[in-house]
C-alpha cells in the first residue's frame, strides 16, 4: 500500500516537474521586470522585435517575459492545466522541448508579421509593460508591448487536437461548457481576424505561429522526429565514449 502511494506521488512529480520549472522561471523574470536597473537588459532581452539589435535570445527569452500579474496568472494557469496532458502523451523531456520550440516558432512568426506589415514594436508574454531604456545615445523612451503567449497556444492547441473531445469550460463561468476542437477553433478564429484587422492588443500572428506549431508536432512533427532519432543519438553516445561504437 505505502509503496503503491510512493510511486504514484513519483509519477505525479514527474510530470509535474517540467511545468513547475517553467512557472517558476515566468514569476521569477516577471519579478525581474519590476527591478529599475533591470529595466534595460529585460526590454534588450526579453521582449522579441526584429527592429531591435538583439534578434535570437529573446526570440526564446521573451517566451517567459510577463509585466502584466493578469496575464501572467491566465497564462500560468492555463500551463498548469493543461501540461499534464501533454507530459502524459510526450513525456516530460519531449514537453519541454515542444514548449521552448513553441516559444521560438511564435516569434518567429511575430517577425514574419511585423516585418510584412511595417508594424513593429516589442512583444513579450504580457497584455502591455511600460518601461524605459536608453540604448547608446539613443533618447529614453517608454515602450508598449502586445500579448505574445505563443508557447502556452502550442501546449493548448496539443491537447485540443489530441483530445478534441474533452469538456473545457472558462474559469468564471463554470457552466458553459464547450469541447476542445470547438475551442480551438474559436481561438485561431479570433487570431486570425485579429491579424488580418490589424488588432494591436495581442500579438495574434504569434499566438497562430505556436497554435501551429503545436498542431503540427502532435499529428505529425513527433512521428517524423522520433523516427529520425536514432543518427543522432549513436552520434552523441559516440562523443560522450570518445568514438568508440554503440
Amino acid at each position: 500500500m505505502a509503496r503503491d502511494v510512493v510511486t504514484r506521488l513519483l509519477v505525479l512529480s514527474r510530470k509535474r516537474l517540467a511545468p513547475a520549472g517553467i512557472i517558476a522561471a515566468n514569476v521569477l523574470i516577471f519579478c525581474c521586470w519590476r527591478v529599475p536597473s533591470l529595466q534595460r537588459h529585460m526590454i534588450k532581452y526579453f521582449t522579441a522585435d526584429p527592429a531591435s539589435k538583439t534578434l535570437c535570445l529573446p526570440m526564446l527569452l521573451s517566451t517567459f517575459s510577463h509585466a502584466s500579474f493578469l496575464h501572467l496568472a491566465t497564462n500560468l494557469l492555463v500551463l498548469w492545466n493543461f501540461s499534464s496532458s501533454v507530459v502524459s502523451l510526450l513525456g516530460p523531456e519531449q514537453f519541454l522541448a515542444v514548449y521552448l520550440s513553441a516559444g521560438v516558432s511564435s516569434s518567429f512568426a511575430s517577425y514574419c508579421s511585423k516585418v510584412t506589415t511595417g508594424r513593429f514594436g516589442p512583444s513579450l508574454g504580457a497584455v502591455s509593460v511600460t518601461g524605459r531604456a536608453a540604448a547608446g545615445d539613443e533618447t529614453v523612451r517608454t515602450l508598449s508591448c502586445r500579448a505574445q503567449s505563443g508557447a502556452i497556444m502550442s501546449v493548448l492547441a496539443v491537447v485540443c487536437t489530441k483530445m478534441p473531445e474533452r469538456e473545457l469550460s472558462i474559469v468564471f463561468v463554470p457552466a458553459l461548457t464547450f469541447t476542445a476542437a470547438h475551442a480551438l477553433k474559436a481561438i485561431v478564429a479570433m487570431d486570425t481576424a485579429g491579424l488580418v484587422l490589424g488588432w494591436r492588443f495581442f500579438d495574434h500572428a504569434a499566438h497562430l505561429g505556436g497554435a501551429a506549431f503545436g498542431i503540427w508536432y502532435i499529428l505529425w512533427g513527433h512521428e517524423v522526429i522520433w523516427k529520425n532519432r536514432e543518427p543522432f543519438v549513436r552520434l552523441w553516445h559516440q562523443f560522450r565514449t570518445g568514438g568508440g561504437g554503440v
